[in-house]
């Protein structure tokens, strides 16, 4: 049995009536939330800067889905970070924990089973933990050393249950988190660009011609008596699209490219016969 109710589609004015809610909703939580960052925060970015080990960022449920952006935001913004499973932490995986992390842990009632139960390993590690709750009276609250309020008065979803303004906000927190470190790094946009190589970005700003320069086997070599039919031979087993021309001295005397000789045949069909790369 199926025990979703059969749909009655809404009108789309009540659909976008919605979404307009939703999204100014999840806006005022964010804006609310910029107003109430303060000396926790502060505090938060001091950690992060000064750790000599990564940034573990943990969460369970849709927290964990908001800490692993905020790990991988951390990583390719100059914060050496990863996420950790917390129910996989318990069985083995706290083992990426070590001296000198940062742990950041979400947890909206910061009474998740999952991460109430790595708090004891964590203290004995010695690791510095930092919370992002919307309950201050918590476990997850009373046992971190920093305390980030992600509080919102309500859910945008019309029950008040799935977690939309919360997991918004603590999105929103952790993107601050990660750039206001970035910019306390002086992070450049040469350092970006170096964890982002495949990006447009990375390769306006990394790639060199000695990148894409061929070298050895990699570059066809005839003299200008080899035939067109071996030069081309030759840009084959190069995998080139063109040949150097070289005297016997070895002195650079021109370029046969593979248009050059497409453009031969298409005026001189016996071309590859016995014509040299001079001709």
């Amino acid at each position: 049995m199926n025990p979703l109710p059969t749909p009655n589609p809404p009108h789309e004015h009540e659909l976008l009536e919605l979404a307009r809610a939703v999204l100014r909703m999840e806006a005022e939580a964010v804006a609310a939330l910029a107003e109430r960052v303060g000396e926790p925060f502060v505090r938060a970015c001091h950690l992060v800067i000064d750790c000599r080990g990564r940034v573990v960022v943990t969460g369970m449920g849709k927290s964990g889905t908001i800490a692993r952006k905020i790990a991988a935001t951390l990583a390719s913004t100059g914060t050496p970070a990863l996420f950790l499973h917390p129910a996989e932490g318990v069985h083995g995986d706290l083992g990426m924990v070590a001296a000198g992390d940062v742990v950041l842990a979400l947890s909206y009632s910061g009474e998740s089973d999952e991460i109430i139960a790595i708090l004891p390993v964590l203290k004995r590690l010695g690791i510095r933990l930092v919370a992002m709750t919307g309950s201050l009276q918590s476990t997850l609250a009373q046992h971190s050393e920093v305390v980030l309020d992600v509080s919102v008065p309500r859910e945008a979803c019309p029950h008040n249950l799935a977690p939309t303004s919360s997991t918004t906000a603590a999105l929103a927190l952790g993107d601050a988190l990660a750039l206001a470190v970035m910019r306390a790094r002086r992070f450049t946009p040469e350092q970006f660009a170096f964890f982002h190589p495949a990006g447009a970005l990375g390769r306006r700003l990394l790639l060199r011609v000695g990148d894409l320069m061929r070298s050895g086997d990699g570059i066809a070599s005839v003299s200008p008596e080899t035939t067109v039919r071996d030069a081309l031979f030759a840009m084959t087993r190069a995998l080139a699209g063109a040949a150097n021309v070289l005297d016997e001295h070895g002195r650079f005397l021109g370029l046969l490219t593979d248009g050059d000789i497409r453009r031969l045949l298409l005026s001189e069909e016996t071309a590859l016969a016995g014509r040299s790369a001079k001709s």
